[in-house]
Parts: C-alpha cells; structure tokens; sequence
C-alpha cells in the first residue's frame, strides 16, 4: 500500500466501527510505533470527520526510564497537536505472569481513564502482525482461538475498537518515518522468554478466520445462557441442565473466575457433554443443595486472590469492584465464613469466595461496599451492525 493512501485506508476501517459522529476517541499509547502512528492516524480522521482525540500513555514502572519515555512520548505527540495524559501503574507482580497481570492492569486503567474523560470509545493499537501472532499463540486453545481479536468489543465501561487489524507492522512504521515522528521500542520486544516474541521471531503466526461462525455461536451461547443459568450478585451462579455448548460453559467459567480466557476446549468439552461436580478453570461445580435444582458454580476458594489495598475502583480477583471509602484491604472472607453462616442462606462454598474488607487491626466487614463485576464477554459486532 501506498503511504498516501495509508490515512484513507484506516479512516475506512475506522468508520466502519463507529456509529454517527461526532466522536470523542480515547487512544491507548505504549510509546511505540503502532500505538504511536494509531493516535496520528485517529487525530487526523477526527480533523476530516469531527470529533476529538485524547491519549492515555500507560507507564507500567517495570523498567528503569520508562517514566522519562512516557513523557517523552507525551512531549512528541503534543508537538502534533494530540493532547496526551500518563497513566501509572504501581503494585503489579513479579515473577510468572508478570505480561498477563500488566496487560490486564493497563486495559483497566485505559477503560477507567477513558471514561473519565467521556470517552466512550477506546482505540487500541494491534494490528495485522499482532493478530497472526495472537491466533498461533490461542491455536491451542481450540478452534475458536482461531478468530483471533475482535476489532469491535464491548467491554466494561468502554466499547474497544482495533482499527488497525488490516494493517501490517512495517507499514506503520514507514508511515510514521515518512512523517518525521520517533517512538519508543521497549527492550522486551525482543526477549525470547516471551511466547509472543517466540513466535514473531520464527514467523510462526496465523491468520485469523471469518467472524461469522463466530457470531453464531455467541448468538446460540446467549440462548442457552439465558434459560439455563442465574447469575446472582453475590458472585455465584445456578446452572440447570446436563449438558451445554462448550463455549458457552467457557463464558461461564470465565465470569464466575474472573478470567481473561476459558479453560482449555478438551478439557470444556468433557465436562460439558455431562455436567458433574468438578473443578476447572478455578471454578467449583457442584449439587446446589438448598438453593434449588442442578448445579452450584461457585469460585475455587484456594484459586481467588490474595488482598488488595481498598481503594474506590480497584478491581479484586478479577471478580469484584470495589466501591467504599480509600484505607484497609479487599480480599476473600475465607475461614471466617462460619461466623455470617446466616448472611443470605448461603452455603460456606459461597461465603467463603465472597469479598471481605478489613483494616490493619483485623477488624471486618462484611459482605464488603464492593459489586460483582466480572469480565464481560468479548463480542464480534457492532450494536450497529
């Protein structure tokens, strides 16, 4: 593709995404190119077609300068009229797992910070190399890896948009040579020890399949979701049936685990083909007992996470919003369910996994100022579409 026609390409992609305009657009910057040329490229169709841009720039505080380049990285994009706020993020984890947690701190912080600003569009940068990485790293997953990102989702409090999804890594690049504009490249790029780069290193990747099947099945999972499952607020859900799609016992794990992704398909599909008590995906699945007919899904107590410090909008286990006054901690009620064993006729298995707070002198709350707010399915389509 010509460089000249790389604007109009994406003002195309983009429009397809969006309803009537004018729009207010939030951007996600990392600092590198793609994010970078992504906020030029949304600046400049807003210009054309009406609307405002605002970037976020997530500083992750994972590695020394990385402060100085997110404000470098605001100083270049406010030289080309993009008005630009940093974002950073503290108390992410170390060790395993360390680019699963950020990713989901840095979205979380992105969909705040965009709805903050009234934003109801959130644009990320990920593009068409990005997806044939994604599919060859979700292959394993099951065939519905093969779909790869959506570049349409709601999420949260958000819609996300990737309109860069048709667009290939060194063409961003050379547009954004052409123009004169630097980036950022971060060092762990290029560290093997990550699938991701693993993969963009052997040209492994894969390209992703139609959305059709796709829309299909979510719309046939919805369904069966819909009959067949109560979803209650204190975090547990009842389930009546002996068998469903394995998809949509996937969704359903997801929710109740606070999980970014489903188990894995085999192991989905043994269970679903015949419903029984079980654990998977950090999921307990047993008899419901008192509360009624079929099956309890209730979160794994040895699978939540460990306290965090309360403060208004922190997330715990992946599950629960928190929504009191800043001080003490949010975590699992734990070994103390027995003392609330009236809380609601709820069995121990629920109580447990529900959310306490507690100050530094060991003094409880509970149930804890925090609402059940679990990942949201991802979807194919637009309302719109």
């Amino acid at each position: 593709m010509p460089l000249s026609a790389l604007p109009p390409a994406f003002d195309a992609a983009l429009s397809g995404l969006l309803p009537g305009g004018p729009w207010e657009l939030a951007v996600g910057v990392s600092g590198g190119a793609d994010s970078t040329a992504l906020a030029l490229l949304a600046q400049g169709f807003t210009r054309r077609h009406g609307g405002r841009v605002r970037a976020f720039i997530v500083d992750h505080g994972l590695r020394e300068g990385s402060a100085a380049e997110a404000g470098l990285t605001r100083a270049r994009l406010a030289a080309r009229g993009v008005a630009a706020e940093i974002l950073t993020l503290s108390g992410l984890p170390t060790g395993a797992g360390l680019q699963a947690a950020a990713r989901a701190a840095r979205h979380e912080a992105l969909a705040a910070a965009a709805c903050a600003a009234g934003c109801v569009f959130l644009l990320l940068g990920h593009h068409a190399d990005d997806q044939a990485e994604t599919v060859a790293m979700r292959a394993e997953r099951g065939e519905a890896g093969l779909e790869g990102m959506s570049r349409w989702s709601a999420r949260r409090q958000v819609v996300v948009l990737r309109p860069l999804l048709g667009f290939g890594r060194q063409a961003l690049r050379d547009w954004l040579g052409a123009r004169g504009m630097a980036w950022v490249e971060d060092p762990s790029n290029a560290m093997a020890r990550f699938e991701r780069v693993r993969v963009r290193q052997a040209g492994t990747g894969k390209a992703a399949r139609g959305g059709d099947e796709r829309a299909a099945r979510e719309a046939r999972d919805a369904e069966f979701l819909a009959r067949h499952v109560a979803m209650r607020p204190e975090g547990f859900a009842l389930l009546e049936a002996d068998a469903m799609p394995d998809t949509a016992l996937g969704a359903l794990l997801r929710a109740l685990g606070g999980a970014a992704y489903a188990p894995r398909r085999e192991a989905l599909a043994r269970l679903a083909a015949r419903l029984g008590p079980a654990t998977l995906g950090g999921v307990r699945i047993l008899p419901a007992g008192r509360l009624g007919p079929g099956w309890l899904c209730v979160r794994e107590a040895a699978a939540c996470a460990p306290p965090v410090a309360a403060r208004p909008g922190r997330r715990w286990d992946g599950r629960f919003l928190y929504e009191g006054t800043p001080g003490g901690w949010l975590g699992a009620l734990g070994g103390e369910a027995g003392k609330f064993r009236r809380h609601g006729g709820l069995p121990a298995a629920v109580l447990a996994v529900m959310p306490a707070w507690r100050d530094e002198d060991g003094g409880i709350m509970f149930p804890a100022p925090a609402r059940f707010c679990p990942p949201q399915p991802l979807t194919s389509r637009p309302f719109w579409a």
